[in-house]
C-alpha cells in the first residue's frame, strides 16, 4: 500500500503530460468525389524557423499515406527547403504536374500557444500506529496532503487542404489541434493519422493495398 501511495502521483503526472490530437473541423467539397490519387505531393507551409517541424509534418504524412497503399513525396525531400519561394501560383502547379503529381496535401502552422493551469493537490489515506495526538500531526499531515501544482501545456493549431492539381480546386480542408506533443516527431505522427484517418472517414481516400 506504501509503495502505490508513492507510485500513483508519478502515474498520475506521466499521464497528464501525454499528448492529444484532435482533427477539431473538417469540409469536403460537395461535389468532390473518392479519387484514386496516383501521386501526392505533401507541402508544409512554414518559414525556416520551423524547418524541424516542417519535416516532422511531411515525413510523417508521406508515411501514413504510403502505409494506406498510396505514392506521396515529402516536397522537402524532393525540391528542397525553397524551392518554392518566390514562384508564382500557377507555376507550382504546372512544376508538380510536369512531375506527375495528381494531388497536393499543403499543411501550416495556425499557431502554437501555451496555457498553464493549477491542479489540486490529493489528500490520501493510510492508518499509522501513532497512538500520541501531538507525535501523529506532525507525522500524518505531510504524508497525507500532497501540494497542488501548475503545469504547462503547449498547444499547435494546424490547417492541412488537400488540392486537386488537375483542376486546381480545393477538395477537402481540415483543421487540427495537438496538445503537448512529446517531440516533433511525436506531433507529426499523430496529426498524419488524424488526418489520414479523417480523409478515409470523408470519403476523399479510399483504401489502398
Amino acid at each position: 500500500m506504501k509503495k502505490l501511495l508513492f507510485i500513483l502521483p508519478g502515474i498520475l503526472l506521466i499521464l497528464a503530460s501525454c499528448s492529444s490530437t484532435q482533427i477539431t473541423s473538417s469540409w469536403k467539397a460537395d461535389d468532390a468525389v473518392r479519387k484514386p490519387f496516383k501521386k501526392i505531393m505533401v507541402l508544409g507551409i512554414l518559414g525556416q524557423k520551423d524547418r524541424v517541424l516542417r519535416q516532422n509534418l511531411e515525413d510523417q504524412l508521406v508515411t501514413n499515406l504510403n502505409n494506406q497503399g498510396y505514392s506521396a513525396v515529402s516536397a522537402l525531400q524532393e525540391y528542397g527547403p525553397k524551392a518554392f519561394d518566390k514562384v508564382k501560383e500557377e507555376d507550382i502547379a504546372d512544376k508538380l504536374k510536369a512531375s506527375g503529381y495528381d494531388a497536393v496535401i499543403t499543411t501550416v502552422l495556425l499557431d502554437k500557444s501555451k496555457d498553464d493551469s493549477y491542479r489540486q493537490g490529493n489528500v490520501s489515506y493510510q492508518p499509522v500506529g501513532i497512538r500520541r495526538f501531538g507525535r501523529y500531526y506532525t507525522t500524518i499531515y505531510d504524508r497525507v496532503y500532497e501540494s497542488g501544482y501548475y503545469t504547462t501545456s503547449t498547444n499547435y493549431f494546424l490547417e492541412s487542404n488537400l488540392y486537386d492539381i488537375a483542376s486546381g480546386n480545393l477538395v477537402y480542408s481540415a483543421q487540427g489541434k495537438v496538445v503537448d506533443p512529446s517531440s516533433l516527431a511525436t506531433l507529426g505522427k499523430d496529426y498524419g493519422k488524424g488526418l489520414v484517418k479523417d480523409l478515409k472517414t470523408k470519403n476523399v481516400l479510399s483504401v489502398k493495398n
